[in-house]
């Protein structure tokens, strides 16, 4: 997708500090990191969300999710990260383009609050 704001990054129409590139995926690291460490995993293939995913999009996906770890160890974090994926309007996406958000470092809140 040409205005896609993602597409633009992986083509590198738009600069970034790149974590990995090969020829399905390229990680970046977030412009508003909310940890230490704070990149994004994404498709080369425009996919607006995991809404859209299909079985034709099996092996990719399963591709990203074992690429996280590897890339989360080259940054560092060897104690463990967080993995999340936003999806649709309703679920907090903001880039309608398929990522995965890689967070670790410091200290990274409970995702749900226990009272």
């Amino acid at each position: 997708m040409s205005d896609c704001l993602f597409c633009k990054i992986a083509r590198g129409e738009i600069p970034c500090r790149k974590v990995y590139e090969d020829d399905e995926l390229f990680a970046f690291h977030d412009i508003h990191p909310v940890a230490p460490v704070h990149f994004m995993l994404i498709p080369k293939l425009h996919l607006a969300s995991l809404m859209q995913a299909e079985n034709a999009h099996a092996a990719l996906l399963g591709k990203m999710l074992l690429l996280a770890p590897k890339l989360a160890k080259e940054q560092g974090l060897d104690n463990g990260f967080r993995t999340v994926i936003n999806t649709g309007k309703g679920g907090g996406q903001e880039v309608f383009h398929f990522h995965i958000h890689i967070i670790g470092g410091g200290n990274i809140p409970p995702m749900v609050r226990r009272n």
